[in-house]
């Protein structure tokens, strides 16, 4: 018997599975997040596998979800200096890299830019003529200034050739293990977005390397040594070490998906939406087919437009930790502050002076946590009742925001804070709840198989449509393998193409997702 150890580092909590072959679940447990959170890691692990009596070594396989990165660019911190080569000279001129960014952020970066020759036209002609002389002086003037590259060419989705020469001259005077992020593999179509998404590549390259080898470290001081480490993406799917080191960016947003999929587990439904009320906030996304549905617009980073896959998810400052208040006029206030992780120290029920949500579940009889009569004696029952109101109408409100049609809804609900979820819900058919509920988001990332996504133009006048597809999916399917899949186990799950208008002989945009198994050394 093998078994696979999940771990899920939240803002609040850090939460640990261990799951069987037939993805039984034997033991979980919740720590609290450390400010280095090597520790918080090493804590649940050690704790988890108290729970079980087997030896470590049958651990063959471990699963990490991880909010650092995201962390990282909205606080501004750990971010490595880039130099970004933009390759499409003259006609990108007018708009330079970082355009639009927050000046505290691209103060963070120390960023050198350079826009050099090179580059396509949709349809693959060339802007101008690239020159690896001129890269090469660019690259020797930056010696020592840079910490890592984001090399961006205009409409390398149809042609990385020239994003791929810029690497390999970096590589041959910076070194082998020097960093360098080509917009191909981060980003789609949308140059501005795209190049938004390499440099946040580039830049979070430290801040992945920590994480990675904390996360090996942490498994090595609990004995599993072992397992193969894994890094959770954001469409709910797995990838190696490895390449979670070239493309850290991909972990953003993989907490609210690793909930997504841990819930899709959970109640056996392959079309729901899903709520994880944390506690802090509350995560609502929409499952499809078994994986979450992808945002269709650009997406907001840390206050930079980028077009790399997301996750479609709404967040509101409503959880477990939130902070209720009455306001002058008789009217209830529900958050967006919350006490966090210091729920057990300031909330009424664990004698604190904080009222917060989980006080009025309590007074209210939804949830039996802490000691009640220290609510009761603070609460009245109608501050509670209009407190419950308004949480139920801010969850009413997300959740019709979250629909693409009309009618209700079936409701996974998981996550620490779902407690404070009232029974029923306007817009919504059936509540799903799970006693593993809490920890949905570690179950996500323990059960996740390797996927990659792959994107690009054809012109099915010159490739017939047949093969392009073809030629798509063999491209997907090598990249799902580098990230660590089986490639005998390797499948379609989406396919998309979407006509370009404005580009003649029937040129297509065609979008790929392809998921396999998880290749184990030795199987």
């Amino acid at each position: 018997m093998e078994y696979r150890l999940g771990v899920d580092v939240g803002g609040t909590n850090t939460d640990a599975v261990i799951l069987t072959e037939k993805n039984e679940v034997i033991a979980h447990t919740k720590s609290h997040t450390t400010p280095d959170i090597q520790t918080g890691i090493t804590n649940s692990v050690n704790k988890v596998l108290q729970n079980v009596n087997f030896d470590k070594s049958a651990i063959s396989t471990a699963m990490l979800g991880t909010t650092q990165c995201t962390n990282a660019i909205v606080e501004r911190k750990n971010l490595i200096s880039v130099g970004v080569i933009r390759l499409g000279y003259p006609a990108t001129l007018s708009l330079p890299p970082f355009t639009d960014w927050p000046a505290d952020l691209v103060e963070a970066l120390h960023p050198l830019t350079a826009t050099l020759r090179g580059g396509n036209e949709f349809d693959g002609r060339k802007i101008s003529q690239f020159d690896d002389a001129e890269v090469t002086s660019t690259l020797e003037k930056w010696r020592g200034k840079v910490s890592s590259l984001a090399v961006i060419g205009v409409f390398s989705p149809v042609n990385d050739e020239e994003e791929k020469r810029v690497a390999e001259l970096a590589h041959q005077l910076y070194g082998d293990n020097f960093p360098v992020s080509c917009s191909a593999a981060v980003g789609s179509l949308g140059l501005i977005e795209r190049e938004n998404a390499t440099i946040l590549n580039s830049a979070l390259n430290q801040v992945m390397q920590r994480t990675a080898d904390g996360f090996i470290n942490s498994l090595q001081q609990a004995g599993v040594s072992a397992a193969t480490p894994y890094l959770c993406q954001n469409d709910g799917t797995l990838m190696s070490i490895d390449y979670a080191r070239q493309h850290p960016i991909l972990t953003i947003g993989s907490g609210p998906t690793n909930s997504i999929r841990g819930a899709a587990y959970l109640s056996s439904l392959e079309n729901a939406m899903v709520m994880d009320i944390g506690g802090t906030t509350s995560d609502l996304g929409v499952l499809v087919n078994g994986f979450p549905r992808e945002s269709s617009v650009a997406v907001d980073v840390g206050g930079i437009r980028t077009n790399f896959r997301m996750p479609d998810i709404l967040s509101i400052g409503l959880g477990g930790g939130s902070i209720v208040r009455q306001q002058e006029d008789g009217s209830v206030t529900v958050g967006p502050d919350s006490v966090g992780y210091q729920i057990e120290d300031k909330a009424l029920c664990f004698g604190g002076d904080t009222v917060t949500t989980t006080d009025i579940a309590v007074r209210l009889g939804q949830a039996q946590v802490g000691d009640p009569q220290l609510v009761q004696k603070k609460i009245s029952l109608e501050f509670a009742q209009k407190a419950a109101a308004k949480i139920k109408a801010m969850l009413e409100e997300s959740i019709d925001n979250m629909k693409t049609k009309a009618g209700d809804v079936d409701l996974l609900l998981v996550g620490g804070g779902a407690i404070v979820a009232p029974q029923t819900l306007k817009g919504v058919g059936k509540i799903y709840r799970d006693s593993l509920g809490s920890v949905a988001n570690a179950i996500g990332a323990t059960i996740a198989q390797i996927g990659s996504e792959y994107e690009r133009l054809y012109t099915y006048d010159k490739v017939p449509r047949k093969e392009a597809l073809a030629d798509a999916q063999q491209k997907a399917t090598d990249q799902a393998v580098q990230a660590g899949a089986d490639g005998s186990t390797t499948h379609l799950v989406l396919v998309e193409e979407t006509p370009i208008a404005y580009a003649p002989g029937n040129t297509t945009k065609v979008k790929l997702k392809v998921v396999g198994n998880l290749h184990i050394a030795g199987h």
